[in-house]
């Protein structure tokens, strides 16, 4: 692909995977591909390839380092773009480059802070990060406030991206929809709530809806939880029975086949710096295929849900009167699942991300 364009992109990832790869590396350049007039070109690589290094850095015209830690392979890496007058970029995710945010990040990810490998094992991560993003031109990142950090550490010009939908995901996600739509949204006598992780370090945000849901499911028999990824339901829910149902971690396809069948999606988040930080996309993925979104009030979701319009928000000590207001509020469903859809594909989707990326590669 790199050899295609008049302008070309070089996205760098240490190996790919299922998340960060995928949003901020593999979604970009299938978009910057997406142009029949053959003006951008773009390709992804990894240290896997590193035997095509120079010819990589020959043929681009920009670099992106994805959220990758510093080593000698990296400082290489830049070096050879340097020498060859070509811009490197370095686009991060997450509030994980300032080390000095250490403690708030393992408190917040449950990490054990007696365990001294933990904070070897965090502060090298951190650090090899941050090092990193300070090599380069500039950086990318997910939203105006991880913007706002990424600059006061680093000096840096900071341009914002969001994560988006790439094709595969949407055209699978809009095709559940129309399934739900054919069907006039058919449904049983139950009240189904999802909560989704993509990974273990969620358990404190989990457990500040476990009071609600505990309470939930004694009240009304209607209701039924699915938890889908890596965290466990806990003992408190255990005497519901098949009430509670668990799903294994799965890929992004299949996760929104599960997603679409429930009507509310769950996004608890504690409330501090680093969970500010955090994108929308649980909100954009759960509205794209009907599910109804209720989430802590973390500065994304809070910008990106207008509470009672496209979902809801609820504090901390909110949850049990807010799920219920929402369970109650049926008559409105069918207005608010339409405007999350529509939200998320006007604002969330592959094709209409492609300007936003070029200013950010500073193509003009």
């Amino acid at each position: 692909m790199l050899t295609r364009g008049k302008r070309r992109v070089a996205y760098f990832y240490e190996e790919p995977n299922n998340s960060t790869f995928r949003y901020r590396a593999y979604n970009m350049a299938q978009v910057l591909n997406d142009d029949e007039s053959g003006g951008v070109s773009a390709s992804f690589f990894f240290l896997q390839d590193w035997a095509r290094i120079d010819e990589i850095a020959d043929f681009a015209d920009v670099l992106v380092i994805c959220r990758s830690r510093y080593c000698h392979r990296i400082n290489q890496l830049v070096l050879k773009f340097r020498l060859r007058g070509k811009r490197v970029l370095f686009d991060i995710d997450d509030f994980v480059f300032d080390s000095s945010y250490a403690h708030l990040i393992m408190n917040t990810l449950d990490e054990d802070v007696g365990d001294p490998r933990r904070w070897d094992y965090w502060f090298s991560y951190i650090g090899r990060l941050g090092a990193a993003l300070k090599m380069c031109d500039g950086a990318i990142t997910t939203n105006d406030f991880l913007a706002g950090k990424i600059a006061a550490f680093s000096g840096l010009p900071v341009s914002v991206v969001p994560n988006f939908m790439n094709k595969e995901q949407l055209d699978y996600s809009d095709a559940l929809f129309r399934q739900k739509q054919a069907a006039g949204f058919a449904r049983d006598d139950k009240i189904h709530l999802g909560y989704f992780s993509g990974s273990p370090s969620h358990k404190l945000d989990y457990a500040i809806i476990v009071p609600a849901i505990e309470a939930l499911l004694a009240k009304d028999r209607r209701i039924e939880l699915m938890i889908v990824g890596y965290i466990e339901a806990g003992p408190a829910l255990s005497k519901f029975g098949d009430r509670v149902k668990r799903q294994p971690f799965h890929d992004y396809v299949n996760l929104q086949r599960l997603i679409s069948t429930v009507e509310f999606n769950l996004m608890p988040l504690q409330s501090n710096d680093f969970t500010n930080c955090k994108s929308e996309l649980k909100y954009f993925e759960a509205a794209v295929v009907g599910a109804m979104s209720i989430a802590s009030p973390s500065y994304t979701y809070a910008n990106s849900i207008r509470n009672g319009e496209n979902g809801y928000l609820a504090q901390a000590q909110e949850w049990l009167s807010v799920i219920e207001a929402a369970i109650d509020d049926n008559s409105r469903w069918p207005a608010l699942i339409e405007n999350a859809r529509e939200d998320a594909r006007s604002k969330y989707s592959w094709f209409n991300q492609r300007e936003t990326i070029l200013a950010a590669l500073q193509f003009d």
